[in-house]
């Protein structure tokens, strides 16, 4: 068995550049501005997070934790050339062309939650009365972390408001274990975001987690659970986890105290998940959830489970499938916009190769 310190390096090898890029400004002074005809989506992007305000004010949150939830909207373009399934995010030594990569042209910050509610009840009177709220993973940035919310709201075709809860992550290799801790500091304040969602205009309230962050998002859904409103007043839609991080007896664990969900959960897995291989390893080889197959188990806890071994992702290690196979991020935004259930595993998998 791999010591702890051995397996920390051999994830942080692994993992590096293959997830996000190195944390980096959100914002720039000097942003290239292209005519609408090069433009292929304006998103406004509400924020909730446990991270705290950065020094560099371009990178707007940084990877320390803060004491209270902030609020926030980003304006985020994205360009004419994106192709379907990808991030064009600019390096350090880019301009902010608006032409061709994702850019954040403002952020405003909201001081208290009242204002923050009068602008996102705003949005969501215009948009539907729906809601998706977004918890990312490990090694994020806040930078990455905006990008990829509006990656899955452009390339699924989400026409609802949404909202990106981000926690303090590190936005660094090394820090797994200070994701984690971070991820278990941000519960009470997701649950604070869930609530005061459930109060405002919507009618629904999808959640889409990945990794680390479905972790933080079963905690919080058990301590609804045990407050007895464990569906927010009826709210709550779709909750759809990808490639949980999360070792199966604590998520069995999870499940049995939050008890069988009205709407059955969403499990997207890959058997071939490099990532989370390497997180079993550094969790003492226990199975992650985001890697069990045994979907006749999981069913027995309201768990729809959908395999996407035989589907292939964007990066080397197989842990971004939910958003960078171009057809699986089209099918989620199509469920996002229905009422009705997730298709069968395989009725899945055969609408990912037809629209291949």
């Amino acid at each position: 068995m791999p010591s702890p310190k051995y397996a920390v390096a051999l994830l942080s090898l692994f993992l590096a550049g293959c997830i996000n890029q190195p944390a980096q400004e959100l914002l720039t002074s000097a942003v290239v501005a292209a005519p609408v005809t090069q433009i292929a989506g304006a998103h406004a992007i509400f924020i909730t997070t446990t991270r705290g305000a950065a020094e560099d004010q371009k990178q707007v949150f940084a990877g320390d934790r803060s004491a209270t939830l902030n609020y926030a909207m980003a304006n985020v373009t994205v360009p004419l050339v994106h192709k379907s399934g990808q991030i064009e995010q600019r390096g350090r030594r880019d301009s902010a062309d608006q032409a061709k990569f994702f850019t954040a042209t403002n952020v405003t910050a909201y001081d208290t939650q009242p204002k923050f509610m009068q602008a996102i009840n705003a949005d969501i009177a215009a948009r539907g009365e729906r809601v998706m709220v977004f918890v990312h993973g490990y090694n994020t940035g806040f930078d990455s972390a905006v990008y990829r919310v509006t990656q899955v709201v452009h390339d699924s075709g989400y026409t609802g408001t949404p909202v990106l809860f981000s926690w303090a992550s590190g936005g660094t290799t090394s820090g797994y274990v200070y994701d984690r801790e971070s991820a278990s500091v941000a519960r009470d304040q997701l649950e604070v975001t869930l609530r005061m969602l459930a109060q405002s205009g919507a009618r629904r309230i999808d959640i889409i987690a990945h990794s680390m962050g479905t972790w933080v998002t079963m905690e919080t859904l058990r301590q609804l659970a045990i407050t007895g409103d464990r569906d927010l007043g009826g709210k709550l839609g779709d909750v759809v986890l990808a490639s949980p991080d999360i070792d199966v007896d604590v998520f069995k664990s999870q499940m049995r105290r939050y008890g069988k969900p009205t709407k059955p959960f969403v499990l997207l897995l890959s058997a071939d998940d490099r990532a989370l291989k390497l997180s079993g390893l550094l969790a003492g080889a226990g199975p992650r959830l985001g890697g069990y197959r045994d979907a006749a188990d999981l069913a027995r806890y309201g768990v729809q489970v959908i395999d996407l071994s035989t589907e292939t992702g964007s990066d080397p290690f197989n842990h971004n499938k939910f958003a960078d196979n171009p057809a699986l991020i089209r099918l989620l935004g199509q469920r996002l916009r229905e009422d009705d259930g997730f298709a069968t595993d395989r009725d899945i998998t055969d609408r990912i190769k037809l629209l291949q």
